[in-house]
């Protein structure tokens, strides 16, 4: 009889043990939901065309991993729930449970990967130049004693300081409050470039006033992955969202989603983004990657 006890004990040890770590694939199963978040402005990864319609490239890769878990749990009615989020609580509301997946555009770092889970690589950005046309301008070496906008409180502007001060290149380096701002900076003449993640730069081309006039020049500094969130310590989530991911990769699916969204019109203008799928993205379709930036 206490040998049966002691068994229970350690029995229920191990359980509640184990109920420590992430299952979200149990809890789907349980509650026959799962709930994914987006973005109301990450053109064109995650942002509402609508009200409550969320659309984008990271949509499109959220719906593919609901589609994957259907099957995997034989689930073919599970309800999706949506829930909107921001850059503060994103990572709040997977480490919580409150999310199971978040698809837009959050960068893998090393710093995040201590709270959350990254699946593959979908997209690498870097610090690069928005300049007009006619400035002559092509790469970070024409900007010698000349005005450069960036903006408050980005890591864009402390690569742009420490560049310039590594190169000697005597930039004079202007912030705006905002990449609005800072992209009237350069549409005014008052900068003759706007150093920001180019497909930022390629967003505010898009919707400006005069697209043609605008392009994005210059290697890319300080390239980052983009990947979707789930919960830290949760491999057997993980393997199916990475599944997926590979999956489209192998297919060819992805590079036609990828087509779709960043070189094709896209709503709400109708107006493409233009911008060609970057030598990393590539390289990671062709050896799929979870690696953080640093």
């Amino acid at each position: 009889m206490k040998l049966s006890a002691l068994m229970a004990a350690v029995l229920l040890s191990a359980a509640v043990t184990g109920a420590q770590a992430a299952d979200t694939l149990a809890k789907i199963a349980e509650s026959g939901k799962i709930t994914l978040a987006y973005r109301e402005s990450s053109v064109p990864f995650s942002y509402l065309d609508g009200p409550n319609k969320p659309v984008g490239f990271s949509v499109e890769l959220s719906n593919a991993v609901v589609d994957a878990v259907k099957k995997k749990l034989n689930k073919p009615n599970l309800e999706v729930a949506l829930m909107a989020v921001t850059s503060q609580n994103r990572i709040p509301l997977i480490t919580n449970g409150t999310i199971d997946l978040e698809c837009g555009s959050t960068t893998n770092n090393t710093a995040r990967g201590k709270d959350v889970a990254f699946a593959i690589n979908h997209f690498y950005t870097g610090t690069r130049l928005l300049v007009k046309k006619s400035s002559g301008i092509k790469n970070y070496g024409d900007l010698g004693k000349k005005t450069v906008a960036s903006t408050t409180g980005t890591t864009n502007a402390l690569v742009m300081r420490k560049y310039n001060t590594e190169k000697n290149l005597d930039m004079d380096i202007v912030l705006g409050k905002d990449h609005a701002d800072a992209f009237l900076l350069v549409e005014s003449d008052r900068a003759v470039a706007f150093a920001m993640d180019d497909i930022l730069l390629f967003g505010l081309i898009a919707n400006a006033k005069s697209p043609g006039d605008f392009e994005v020049v210059g290697d890319a500094l300080q390239v980052e992955p983009y990947g979707c969130m789930l919960a830290k310590d949760d491999p057997a989530f993980k393997k199916v969202v990475d599944d997926t991911i590979v999956g489209l990769m192998k297919s060819g699916e992805f590079e036609k989603m990828y087509t779709k969204w960043f070189m094709q019109p896209i709503p709400p203008k109708g107006m493409p983004l233009n911008l060609p799928m970057s030598p990393q993205l590539r390289e990671n379709i062709k050896s799929p990657s979870d690696k953080p930036a640093t």
